[in-house]
Formats: C-alpha cells, sequence, structure tokens
C-alpha cells in the first residue's frame, strides 16, 4: 500500500510535464467520483481552451470496450463541452480501480485551487482509503493521536503501525501535519451550511470560516458573513465576533447565585474558623435585612 501510494505522488506530480498523448471523443470519457465537487467558474479555463486547445492532457482509464474513465482533469473535460470540442487529448493509464481513486485523490490534493474543505474531506478521503476504515473512524483516530500527544488520553495509539501511516501520508504529501490538519481543518467539519457553502464557493477564507462559526446566533452570523465579503478584514471580524459573545452571554445576577449557594451551605462541615466567619456574616446580613 505505502509503496502504491508512493507511486501515485510520484505519478501526480509528473502530470503537469506529460506531452501530448492519444485524443479520445468526449462520448467515450465518463466522470468518476473525487474530492472535489466545487468546480467554480469554467468560463476563464473554456476560454483559454478556446484559444490554445488543452495543454494539458486528462489521465484516463479503460472501463469496458471503447469506453474510459476519467482519473485526473473533469475540470478540463467539462470546459472542454463548455467550448463544443468533440475530442480531447488524454493519456492512458493501465491501473486498478483502487489505483484510480487513490492517483485522484493525490492528483486533486496537489492543486492549489482546491478550496479548504473539499481538501479536509480529500485528505480524509485519502486516509480512508490507505487505511482501510471509514472516514468517520478516521477522525476519530486522528483526535485520539492529538490527545495523547497532550497528555490527555490513554489510548496509546502513536507509534501503531496506524498511526505512523498517518504521520507519513501527510509527511510525503507535505502539505501541512496531521497537528495542523486536526486543529484547523477537521473543525471544518461542523460548519454551519451558510459557512460551508460560502468557503466552498472561495468567497471565505478557511480562518473566516472558524471565526464565524462562534456565532451562533444564525441572522447576526449572516450579516458578519456580507460585512465579510464586502471587504471587512479578520482582525475587525474578530473584534465584531467577541463583541456579539458578549451580548449573547447572559447576565448572572449575583445576589441569585448568592441565595443558591448559602441553600445548600452545610455550616457543619466548615472549618472552624471560616464557620465563625461565615456565622457572623449572616448575623450581620439578617440585622440588614429585618
Amino acid at each position: 500500500m505505502e509503496k502504491m501510494f508512493r507511486e501515485a505522488m510520484g505519478l501526480a506530480k509528473e502530470v503537469s510535464s506529460l506531452g501530448q498523448g492519444l485524443t479520445l471523443p468526449l462520448t467515450s470519457l465518463r466522470t468518476h467520483a473525487q474530492p472535489r465537487r466545487h468546480f467554480g467558474s469554467l468560463e476563464e479555463l473554456a476560454e483559454s481552451i478556446r484559444r490554445q486547445g488543452i495543454l494539458q492532457p486528462l489521465l484516463v482509464r479503460p472501463v469496458g470496450e471503447g469506453h474510459y474513465e476519467i482519473v485526473a482533469g473533469e475540470r478540463r473535460y467539462r470546459a472542454a463541452q463548455m467550448v463544443g470540442l468533440s475530442e480531447v487529448p488524454v493519456h492512458i493509464l493501465e491501473i486498478s480501480e483502487h489505483e484510480a481513486r487513490l492517483l485522484a485523490l493525490v492528483e486533486n490534493l496537489q492543486r492549489e485551487d482546491l478550496n479548504p474543505y473539499e481538501e479536509t474531506l480529500g485528505l480524509l478521503d485519502l486516509l480512508s482509503q490507505e487505511l482501510s476504515r471509514s472516514r468517520e473512524e478516521v477522525v476519530t483516530l486522528l483526535h485520539q493521536m492529538r490527545n495523547e500527544r497532550r497528555g490527555k488520553s490513554t489510548h496509546n495509539v502513536m507509534g501503531n503501525p496506524e498511526t505512523m501511516r498517518v504521520e507519513e501520508i501527510f509527511r510525503v504529501l507535505g502539505r501541512m501535519t496531521w497537528e495542523s490538519f486536526v486543529q484547523n481543518r477537521l473543525p471544518l467539519l461542523r460548519l454551519p451550511e451558510d459557512l460551508r457553502e460560502a468557503l466552498e464557493a472561495g468567497t471565505i477564507s478557511y480562518t473566516v470560516a472558524l471565526e464565524l462559526k462562534k456565532v451562533k446566533d444564525g441572522e447576526r452570523r449572516a450579516e458578519l458573513l456580507e460585512e465579510v465579503k464586502a471587504g471587512l478584514s479578520l482582525r475587525d471580524l474578530k473584534t465584531r465576533v467577541r463583541d456579539a459573545l458578549q451580548k449573547g452571554r447572559p447576565v448572572l445576577i449575583w445576589h441569585r447565585e448568592a441565595a443558591k449557594k448559602l441553600a445548600k451551605l452545610d455550616l457543619d462541615r466548615l472549618p472552624a474558623e471560616k464557620r465563625v466567619e461565615v456565622e457572623e456574616r449572616l448575623r450581620a446580613l439578617l440585622e440588614v435585612l429585618e
């Protein structure tokens, strides 16, 4: 598995240097599920293809007589459809479905324009495939690793083959450490829908999304989201969020809190010196209240 992963990494890095390959009609190609769900605006790419053609061949694999599955290049495929091309340049790879999925995950994670939310899902899917675990199980494992690293866990998962594999994958990808991924990216999975959509559309950064996530009032969060889109800086946003949280915090009425504590008070259990002091203060309080 490790060898396969490294081969996929190597092939993904070579994609940009591949020359022109064969050409295949668009009708013979089909797409495959991948981590990239939001393709953004394709107009600019379509215009580039209209002027210069497709400079980087799609990677495909045969899946039946005369049919091929796109392993990498679905965005170019979609833009080619927009332009009205009938065929596109391709490189045909003789690889299994498992290898194709691994290559697609790695190739997508190498793209600079993959948004943080989809990158998070892509990394989880890559880890899921490499560890043969569900996405939820991978998240649990990552949290266990972080807790153990901080001395807050007794699971003793660090150093086992799975955690060593996780560390190796992040090291080879070189995008971030697994600790940074747990701290800064996993929280994106719990984003409210409005923030997730804005993040996927590229209108806010993941740091802004995490800051806005603190605001539970949907109406106020929507207002702040619009201010961010209009140019509000992250520094000013943090100030607005802090103010919003202060306003939403319930005011503690101190005398009610004091009454609750007095109702639970057991003088007999207090140390002698403290008991004398409390009794004196209670007598003084009774005199005031009478």
